[in-house]
C-alpha cells in the first residue's frame, strides 16, 4: 500500500470514528462507579446501574444535568454547554439553602463516559462541606 494510500484509510478511519464519538453514548444498561470527597477525604467507591433509552442518549444535556428539587429554595435556570461531546453545566440554588452544583461530563466512547460534579453549600449562613462526586460510566448489555 503507498504512502497516499494509507494515509487516505487513515484519514476515512478517522473521520469516521469522529463522527461516531459525536453521536453520543450507546443505549442500554449502564454501570456507573462513583467516588465522593468531602472535606479531603474520598469516600469508598459506590457501583449502581441504569437503563438509559435512545431517546436519553440523544438527549444527552437534559439526560445527564440536574432537576431542581429544593424547599425553600429558588433556582435559577440551569447554565448548561454541550460541544465536542463534552457538557458542562452549572445550577444555583438561593434561599434557606444556598447551593451551586457544577458539572462536566466526557463521552469519550459510544459505551464509556466519565463526570465530575462538585457541590458548595451555605446553609443558614453556615458553610456546609463541599463535596466533589467522580463518576465513570461503562455500557454493559442492551437493557434488559
Amino acid at each position: 500500500m503507498s504512502v497516499i494510500q494509507r494515509f487516505f484509510v487513515a484519514f476515512v478511519v478517522g473521520f469516521w470514528a469522529s463522527i461516531a464519538l459525536a453521536e453520543g453514548i450507546a443505549p442500554g444498561l449502564w454501570q456507573i462507579t462513583s467516588r465522593t470527597e468531602t472535606g479531603g477525604v474520598i469516600g469508598p467507591p459506590h457501583e449502581s446501574s441504569k437503563c438509559l433509552t435512545a431517546e436519553q442518549v440523544r438527549d444527552l444535556p437534559t439526560t445527564f444535568s440536574p432537576i431542581p428539587r429544593t424547599i425553600n429554595s429558588t433556582c435559577d435556570a440551569i447554565e448548561r454547554s454541550f460541544a465536542d461531546d463534552k457538557l458542562t453545566w452549572r445550577l444555583v440554588c438561593k434561599g434557606e439553602l444556598n447551593m451551586q452544583l457544577d458539572g462536566e461530563f466526557n463521552f469519550d466512547e459510544p459505551h464509556h463516559y466519565t463526570g465530575t460534579v462538585r457541590t458548595k453549600a451555605v446553609m443558614a449562613g453556615m458553610p456546609m462541606v463541599d463535596a466533589q462526586d467522580t463518576l465513570e460510566g461503562r455500557w454493559v448489555s442492551a437493557c434488559p
